[in-house]
């Protein structure tokens, strides 16, 4: 049986759905990480996760790809079950771009060579047309003068965008971001950010893990608010930040806007 099969998407989730979370639960031994979740990524979606430490924010981002396994529930990219294993995971993958907190670049290869290397191995591209379009996102990034060198020799928030270069090589249909600037120096987070909001303006659909509210505000759809493993308030950026209807909400913001 092909296990990538397509199923029906919840009627609440509409025919622009592209990632659905439905009655998603991740245990860590005794450990409820992730409580019933259910939510919908629509096509070209900017979702900002924000939420206390240990909210669940990044384990649930691990889990649409399949990073993290889940416990119970479904998850679905554009109308397919994501598989828990094997050929058509890796397949489906593929259509997540993801973006973690320490860049993850292969040490040994250039600049280069890290974008190229997942469409020539997992989408097949030849080299000529992966090289040409690795070529195009550095630029599109800000690093092309970069292509040569080794990841050790760039500054992290040069890695960074390379990191982004590598996942949109793969033409994703979302992308995830994990915290992308949790592990950058103050002056270097704005480089990364600033390419993130160009992604946005470009129709991206995509999920982001942040503590970065300025980010949030300006360039999210939606905001998903998490605590204790639980969704705890969905709204518009303009909504969240001047009315939250939690006291939880009430009481993260005022934490972290005095900071």
């Amino acid at each position: 049986m092909d296990i990538r099969n397509t199923v029906s998407i919840p009627t609440m989730a509409g025919d622009d759905a592209l990632v659905v979370l439905d009655q998603v639960n991740k245990f860590y031994g005794e450990h409820h990480v992730l409580r019933d979740i259910n939510t919908v990524v629509r096509r070209g979606e900017i979702v900002a996760l924000i939420g206390p430490s240990g909210a669940g924010k990044s384990t649930l981002c691990r889990a649409i790809n399949r990073l993290e396994t889940i416990t119970s529930g479904e998850i679905m990219i554009d109308g397919v079950r994501l598989p828990e294993e094997g050929r058509d995971l890796a397949s489906l993958r593929a259509d997540v771009g993801m973006v973690f907190q320490s860049f993850n670049l292969f040490a040994h290869k250039t600049v280069l060579e890290n974008v190229m290397l997942g469409p020539v191995k997992v989408r097949k591209a030849s080299k000529a047309d992966a090289r040409k379009r690795a070529l195009e996102l550095l630029e599109r990034v800000g690093v092309l003068n970069q292509k040569d060198k080794l990841p050790q020799q760039l500054s992290g928030g040069q890695q960074q965008r390379v990191a982004i270069a590598r996942a949109l090589a793969m033409e994703p249909k979302v992308m995830l971001f994990d915290e992308p600037t949790s592990a950058l120096d103050p002056e270097m987070v704005s480089e990364v950010l600033d390419v993130m909001l160009a992604l946005a303006e470009s129709g991206m659909t995509m999920v982001v893990v942040t503590h970065e509210m300025g980010f949030a505000k300006q360039a999210a759809d939606r905001i998903v608010f998490m605590a204790d493993g639980q969704v705890v308030e969905e709204a518009t950026p303009d909504e969240f930040f001047t009315e939250p209807k939690t006291s939880r909400a009430r009481d993260f913001l005022h934490k972290v806007l005095a900071r």
